[in-house]
């Protein structure tokens, strides 16, 4: 039986549209209720989970050894009849979806060295910058659903890493430590897993402060006020903001960022003087930002605009916002104009749309 994922895909779907049949939302709540309560806190929510099982479907991609246990768990069926035999090989360092990206030679370097971290040399180090680089454009293309458990099991790997490294190359790998904790935080905090994202950017705050890396010490204090966002929580998100800001070493590109989320935040608090004179301050330099470093790439001029914009729809200007949200889209390089971080600009506007129209009618 084939293992290739085509093939792979069609025998999952099959699994799920034969009797009792489920849609794929029920299938997602069948693999979460068939994990252990441990791993389930870990795991995409059921909208989540659902584009997985459908990009699993198409063959796009192959589910992970967690994955395929639960399927087996969920259908009853044996997994070699779902899955094929052999099992396809599983590479930590190689996620499915980043070939090209890492050679065999690297991949070989970087078990060598998480097996014994004092073959530490530059080479290892950019094969991790360019793991991290290639996973960070992966989210942009698939989502973090795909992503969360792979790049989880390389942090482990490079944590130990670090634990055990010693000489002048230490201080640049735990730089490197320090954004991968901020990474994997941000998948997180995508799939609205809030309480492990905040210890993560906790986590890589205190390596950054350890290791000198301002850019990464702002950028994990700024996300804890995207998840407080999330949660409606506006004085935490400018306590956050403010604590960014406040951060030495943070790059020019992450200080517009925290000024334009503090301006949402007062919006949100009904401060709108307040929210307005920030934006009015910083909407003009948004087309100033240039060369962001890696672990704030996608701070750039349109994606600032799309900041602009919903900042201003948080102020009631929503044909303006829907303007600004437009062009910054349109102003994205083509592998994030369709993120899933970027459809939410367009879910903002939206519901603050809806928030503003007179009772009965919609906006």
């Amino acid at each position: 039986m084939t293992p290739d994922k085509k093939a792979i895909g069609a025998r999952l779907r099959k699994a799920r549209e034969d009797s009792p049949y489920w849609s794929r939302p029920d299938l997602a709540r069948l693999l979460r209720g068939a994990a252990e309560p441990r791993d389930r806190d870990r795991m995409p929510h059921v909208p989540s989970l659902t584009e997985m099982i459908k990009q699993w479907e198409t063959g796009k991609y192959v589910p992970n050894r967690r994955y395929r246990a639960l399927y087996v768990r969920v259908t009853g069926r044996a997994d070699e009849d779902l899955f094929g035999s052999p099992r396809p090989e599983l590479h930590l360092w190689r996620p499915d979806g980043l070939d090209g990206t890492v050679t065999p030679e690297d991949e070989d370097r970087l078990t060598q060295v998480s097996l014994r971290p004092a073959r530490l040399d530059v080479a290892t180090l950019d094969a991790l910058a360019a793991v991290l680089a290639g996973q960070r454009r992966l989210e942009d293309a698939m989502g973090p659903a795909v992503l969360l458990d792979p790049v989880a099991g390389q942090l482990d790997a490079i944590t130990h890493m670090l634990r055990d490294a010693h000489g002048p190359l230490r201080d640049q790998l735990g730089r490197i430590v320090a954004e991968w904790t901020a990474f994997t935080g941000w998948l997180h905090a995508a799939l609205r897993l809030d309480a492990r994202a905040i210890a993560l950017f906790h986590r890589a705050v205190d390596l950054a402060d350890e290791f000198d890396h301002g850019t990464v010490a702002a950028l994990g204090t700024s996300f804890t006020g995207y998840v407080a966002r999330q949660q409606n929580r506006p004085r935490a998100v400018v306590r956050a903001s403010a604590a960014a800001l406040a951060t030495p070493g943070a790059h020019p590109a992450q200080r517009l960022f925290d000024r334009l989320q503090s301006a949402r935040a007062h919006a949100m608090l009904g401060d709108d003087e307040r929210a307005r004179r920030i934006l009015l301050d910083v909407a003009d330099h948004a087309d100033e930002v240039a060369d962001p470093p890696p672990p704030i790439y996608w701070y750039s001029p349109p994606f600032f605009r799309l900041v602009v914009g919903i900042t201003f729809s948080s102020l009631g200007d929503h044909e303006d916002a829907a303007a600004l949200v437009a062009e910054g889209k349109a102003g994205l390089p083509v592998d994030q104009q369709g993120a899933e971080w970027v459809n939410e600009f367009d879910e903002i506007l939206a519901r603050d749309r809806c928030e503003d129209a007179p009772s009965g009618v919609e906006g």
